[in-house]
């Protein structure tokens, strides 16, 4: 591994700052057009509503590729590449030709989206001390929460008032401010002078896979939130509410993800995880039965409480169950089960609303997370006291 800031010992060092402010703005332009593309669909070309669900799982090719790749020549040199990728797939979006080559130009942009994502959590985990990296991937797991609700909450301010064009195109400017600071960025997973390995492509980490299943279904429930939480609140007149939800699970999880990536750090992912699964499954369950806008409310909080901090706790372990030479992998990994949960994770769950209804699907997907938190378990909890004795006596 090239020498960097991360020998001394800080997290927030300039390195680490440059690669937090380029995943904000890529997550924020993510969620910027998920929001507001659908609608442009429509209104431009009379597209169905079923065709936002092309962009759900658009992002799990990406994941796919990089992963290995970055093994392989490096996250610095994927990232690069996936810059200027995504600059030549973004500009498609100012090109008007119809409704297939809008869904083609969100299916490449996304492919880029992911492989820069997936290089920007590599060179994370990397520039952080390793004895602090739970509390490290909490802070740069913040640059997601932060993307995810800036994004949406202007996207729908901003259409107001500019064209969605206009829009992209802000966005688009945005991106390219924040690159002109990679050539400060000298962190890498790989040697100077590293040749790339003769070996047979791989998609997923192997010592990562087992704990990818607990994430797989956490993911599959919160893709009920993301995907229905609209329609549950119009069925149960708290519309009004239901804007402030994501508003309250991303304060929750600013809140907390600090704290809890130094508990992990110093006492361990159990004593964080456990808990995170029952506060999730409660939160689901207080949100099937939403009565008022305060129980609404209660649910955002207890999930981003929960789920909220599972999610970077669960990467942690991810890349600390896979061999050091696989990082990229591992954290390829763990993207690709969150994304299949999250993707799929609707049309699945669909199937399952005509009969249990929209309060009834979230109570019903505390089973999902109460099996998530078995499968975590036997893959990793009971081994953990173990494996960090092991640690302690090579220190």
């Amino acid at each position: 591994m090239a020498k960097s800031e991360h020998l001394t010992g800080r997290i927030w060092t300039k390195e680490f700052i440059i690669l937090f402010l380029y995943h904000f703005i890529l997550m924020f332009t993510m969620y910027l057009s998920l929001v507001t593309i659908g609608n442009y669909a429509i209104e431009n070309f009379g597209a169905s509503a079923s065709t936002a669900g092309l962009v759900a799982s658009i992002f799990i090719v990406g994941r796919a590729v990089s992963g290995f790749q970055v093994n392989r020549i490096g996250a610095r040199k994927i990232m690069v590449i996936g810059s200027i990728l995504f600059f030549a797939t973004y500009l498609l979006y100012f090109v008007d030709g119809g409704l297939i080559f809008l869904i083609a130009v969100r299916f490449l942009n996304g492919f880029t989206t992911g492989v820069i994502s997936t290089a920007l959590n590599t060179l994370a985990t990397i520039s952080v001390p390793e004895n602090r990296r739970g509390e490290g991937i909490s802070y740069f797991s913040l640059s997601f929460v932060i993307g995810s609700a800036v994004g949406p909450f202007l996207g729908f301010l901003m259409l107001d008032y500019i064209s969605f064009g206009a829009m992209q195109f802000y966005a688009m400017l945005a991106v390219l401010l924040v690159t002109l600071m990679l050539p400060m960025v000298k962190t890498n997973n790989i040697e100077k002078g590293h040749v790339p390995p003769k070996e047979r492509f791989r998609m997923i980490d192997g010592d990562a896979l087992p704990m990818g299943f607990s994430v797989l279904f956490m993911g599959l429930a919160y893709s009920a939130v993301l995907s229905f939480l609209n329609m549950y609140a119009v069925e149960v007149d708290l519309v009004t509410a239901a804007g402030f939800f994501f508003l309250v699970y991303s304060a929750v999880v600013m809140l907390t993800r600090p704290f809890t990536g130094k508990i992990l750090d110093q006492k361990g992912a159990n004593i964080v995880l456990y808990p995170a699964f029952i506060v999730t499954a409660v939160g689901f369950y207080i949100l099937g039965n939403s009565s008022t806008g305060l129980v609404l409310l209660a649910a955002g909080a207890l999930i981003g409480l929960g789920f909220g901090n599972f999610q970077s706790i669960a990467q942690t372990v991810s890349v600390n169950l896979a061999a050091k030479e696989n990082v990229g992998l591992a954290t390829s990994t763990y993207f690709i089960m969150l994304e299949v949960g999250l993707g799929f994770g609707p049309f699945v769950l669909g199937y399952l609303v005509p009969s249990l209804g929209y309060g009834g699907l979230y109570q019903g997907l505390v089973l999902s997370i109460l099996l998530a938190m078995i499968i975590f378990y036997f893959v990793y909890g009971r081994h953990e006291s173990s494996e960090r004795n092991m640690k302690t006596s090579h220190k």
